[in-house]
């Protein structure tokens, strides 16, 4: 298994290039590539030429730090035909640049609207039609979260909807702070997933269903928005024995091509000692739970 950062907390504070040396210097030997804007920026084409992902690639041998995963963030499921078609085209991009990285992982979201689900759901099947055989004949293994406000947020359907894609070269991403939007329990959908759960998000969120659904108030009531925070661990609600040990159930550790990431977002003015935290605290957890 490898550990990775994700360093989207450090986008503002470094240019894209001085970012492998930051993930090295707070502990981490792997990084995730989340979406940047000078490289796969979120929902438009990538911003990156060749030139670029050479320069980043020799940044992050030059740290000693290797690239865990690519993640795009792209409209691949959109209800809206133009817009579809240019997520793939976009996605055409973002595989070429994950292979130019020497990379063989990527994960994403299902994206697509929940209040037009049976169209995102043909939306993303007429994608995976063009999109499958490229991903096959590169060699890249695919692994979708289920998003809050996805057209998919299920755990479980979310597994439903992979397995439908019919390719061993798509598996599952659980985000540990999405949980509270996945409708079952964590370990229900652990052991549901089995082998395609490939990637997990290690970060803390509040539940928002307690105190009778009071415990965030929008306004006017009934909005339909999705909650959820990227807390350190501890900072929440999570049971995070639960969540490790039902890793631990499933022999995620010892597998090489797994990956663990952290993901906190609430703390940039703090994220040096955040990520330090996050980076004791796995290796704590797994030490117990493996």
């Amino acid at each position: 298994m490898k550990i990775a950062l994700d360093p989207t907390p450090f986008h503002h504070d470094y240019s894209l290039l001085e970012l492998p040396a930051v993930v090295a210097e707070l502990g981490f030997e792997h990084l995730q590539l989340t979406p940047h804007r000078d490289m796969i920026p979120f929902f438009n084409h990538p911003k990156a030429d060749d030139e670029l992902v050479r320069q980043f690639r020799k940044a992050c041998s030059d740290a000693g730090v290797g690239i865990a995963s690519v993640l795009p963030v792209l409209r691949w499921s959109g209800p809206d035909e133009d817009a579809r078609e240019a997520a793939v085209r976009y996605w055409k991009r973002a595989i070429q640049i994950t292979v130019d990285l020497g990379v063989n992982v990527m994960n994403t979201e299902f994206s697509g609207r929940p209040e037009k689900a049976e169209e995102s759901e043909r939306a993303f099947y007429r994608s995976m039609e063009e999109l499958v055989p490229i991903i096959e004949r590169e060699g890249i293994d695919v692994r979708i979260d289920p998003h809050p406000d996805d057209f998919v947020e299920n755990g479980l359907d979310a597994i439903r909807m992979i397995r439908g894609i019919n390719s061993k070269n798509f598996g599952l991403v659980f985000v540990a702070c999405h949980s509270y939007h996945m409708g079952a329990g964590m370990l229900e959908i652990m052991r549901t997933a089995g082998d395609m759960l490939r990637l997990v998000h290690v970060a803390d969120t509040m539940d928002h269903h307690r105190s009778h659904g009071l415990r965030y108030i929008t306004n006017p009531p009934g909005n339909p928005v999705r909650v959820h925070q990227h807390l350190k661990i501890g900072d929440g609600d999570l049971d995070w024995d639960e969540f490790f040990g039902g890793l631990g159930e499933l022999g995620f550790y010892d597998k090489p091509d797994a990956v663990m990431v952290s993901s906190v977002f609430a703390e940039d003015e703090n994220a040096h000692d955040v990520s330090r935290y996050q980076l004791k605290t796995m290796k704590d957890y797994i030490a117990r739970t493996r």
